[in-house]
């Protein structure tokens, strides 16, 4: 059941952008002090790069052309209701409902062997949730996050595998684990919502002390197990979206529990990310954009860096965030309002993929204007 008493990153926005009410509720557009260069507001663009984006959407499948993947369509799907919840449109909810429906003709309850496609969708369902007040929307949340569970074991002391596999513990399904289960906790009430905030605190206290976030306050990939009772770092890539998941379960944790020494680590992590994955104030990924899922991965740290400006309203974020929209919409911008890759530009190649990961920047500069 809905409690209105606790506040999503998105709806915390709202409140910021002087909407009221819980939910749904209908907010006047944001950005309306700041354009991008061409003079229009990034709400205004982001309006006109969803329209662009949905010319990949499939009805019949209710997710996105190729290469757009499975869990890719799980992130455009929380663009949309992002954008809805931003800027008060509610022209997709249309979209949404389709996907519910659809998309589980490929994979019954959004559920497949791998545990972070799993966390994708249940995060779209709570977003979806979170703007429409449809209540299938965060029972699905639910049903996925259940599923999850049957990922974590004793291999290094706790945490999910990457996959029903098991040959790989790593740090982005344990981030996704620890963000859902917090909000949840946020969006229950009763011995389900203390069942949930205890999944949160143990994923917490597990994960920090797993060894993945190194000595410069920047995760790695995952984890080495060849000794399972002593798992290290592997000290593969610090890929930008496993800075960024990492700051929205940290906020929505603080939010549940109150625990003070969660949003220092959040920031700690975020500049982390942006001093050294950053390059003239746009965000680069550390290896090369290319393939099914790197392209996305830019747009999940933006997402998650709006969570936690609204939390602490940290000027350098909000900075940070206008320097990478003004940056895709200027050398970025391909012909049809698609966007690319590389957000220095040039352009590279459109896709849903890359389409959304912009879209998340240019909706996380609109919520924090």
């Amino acid at each position: 059941m809905r409690d209105c008493r606790v506040l999503s990153a998105l709806t915390f926005c709202a409140v910021l952008l002087g909407s009221t009410g819980c939910g749904g509720a209908t907010m006047p557009p944001a950005n309306t002090g700041n354009t991008t260069p061409a003079g229009e507001s990034y709400t205004q663009q982001a309006g006109a790069g969803i329209e662009t984006l949905q010319k990949w959407y499939q009805p019949a499948t209710g997710l996105y052309a190729a290469p757009t993947g499975w869990w890719n369509a799980a992130n455009a799907i929380t663009v949309l209701a992002n954008y809805e919840q931003v800027s008060g449109d509610t022209s997709y909810y249309s979209v949404l409902a389709n996907t519910f429906t659809a998309a589980q003709r490929t994979q019954a309850n959004f559920v497949n062997t791998y545990y972070d496609d799993d966390g994708w969708w249940a995060l779209a369902w709570i977003d979806a949730y979170d703007v429409t007040g449809q209540e299938q929307y965060l029972s699905m949340a639910e049903t996925i996050f259940a599923a999850m569970t049957g990922g974590w074991d004793s291999t290094c002391g706790g945490g999910l595998w990457w996959s029903t596999a098991r040959t790989y513990k790593n740090a982005i399904p344990n981030e996704l684990f620890l963000a859902i289960a917090a909000k949840l906790a946020n969006r229950t009430t009763g011995t389900a919502s203390a069942a949930y905030l205890k999944w949160a605190q143990q994923e917490w206290t597990w994960f920090k002390n797993s060894g993945m976030i190194n000595a410069q306050n920047l995760i790695n990939d995952g984890l080495n197990s060849s000794n399972p009772s002593a798992c290290t770092n592997n000290g593969r890539t610090t890929w930008t979206y496993n800075q960024g998941a990492i700051l929205g379960g940290l906020v929505e944790l603080y939010r549940a529990d109150g625990d003070t020494t969660l949003a220092p680590q959040a920031e700690a992590i975020a500049d982390a990310a942006i001093a050294t994955l950053g390059q003239n104030g746009v965000l680069t990924e550390p290896g090369k954009v290319s393939g099914g899922d790197v392209p996305q991965f830019k747009g999940i740290f933006m997402r998650n860096l709006m969570a936690l400006y609204v939390f602490d309203q940290k000027p350098s974020y909000q900075a940070f965030a206008e320097s990478n929209a003004k940056s895709i919409v200027t050398n970025d911008e391909g012909p049809g309002g698609e966007f690319g890759g590389v957000w220095q530009g040039p352009f590279d190649s459109g896709d849903g993929t890359r389409q959304t990961s912009a879209l998340d920047a240019l909706i996380a500069a609109a919520a924090m204007q």
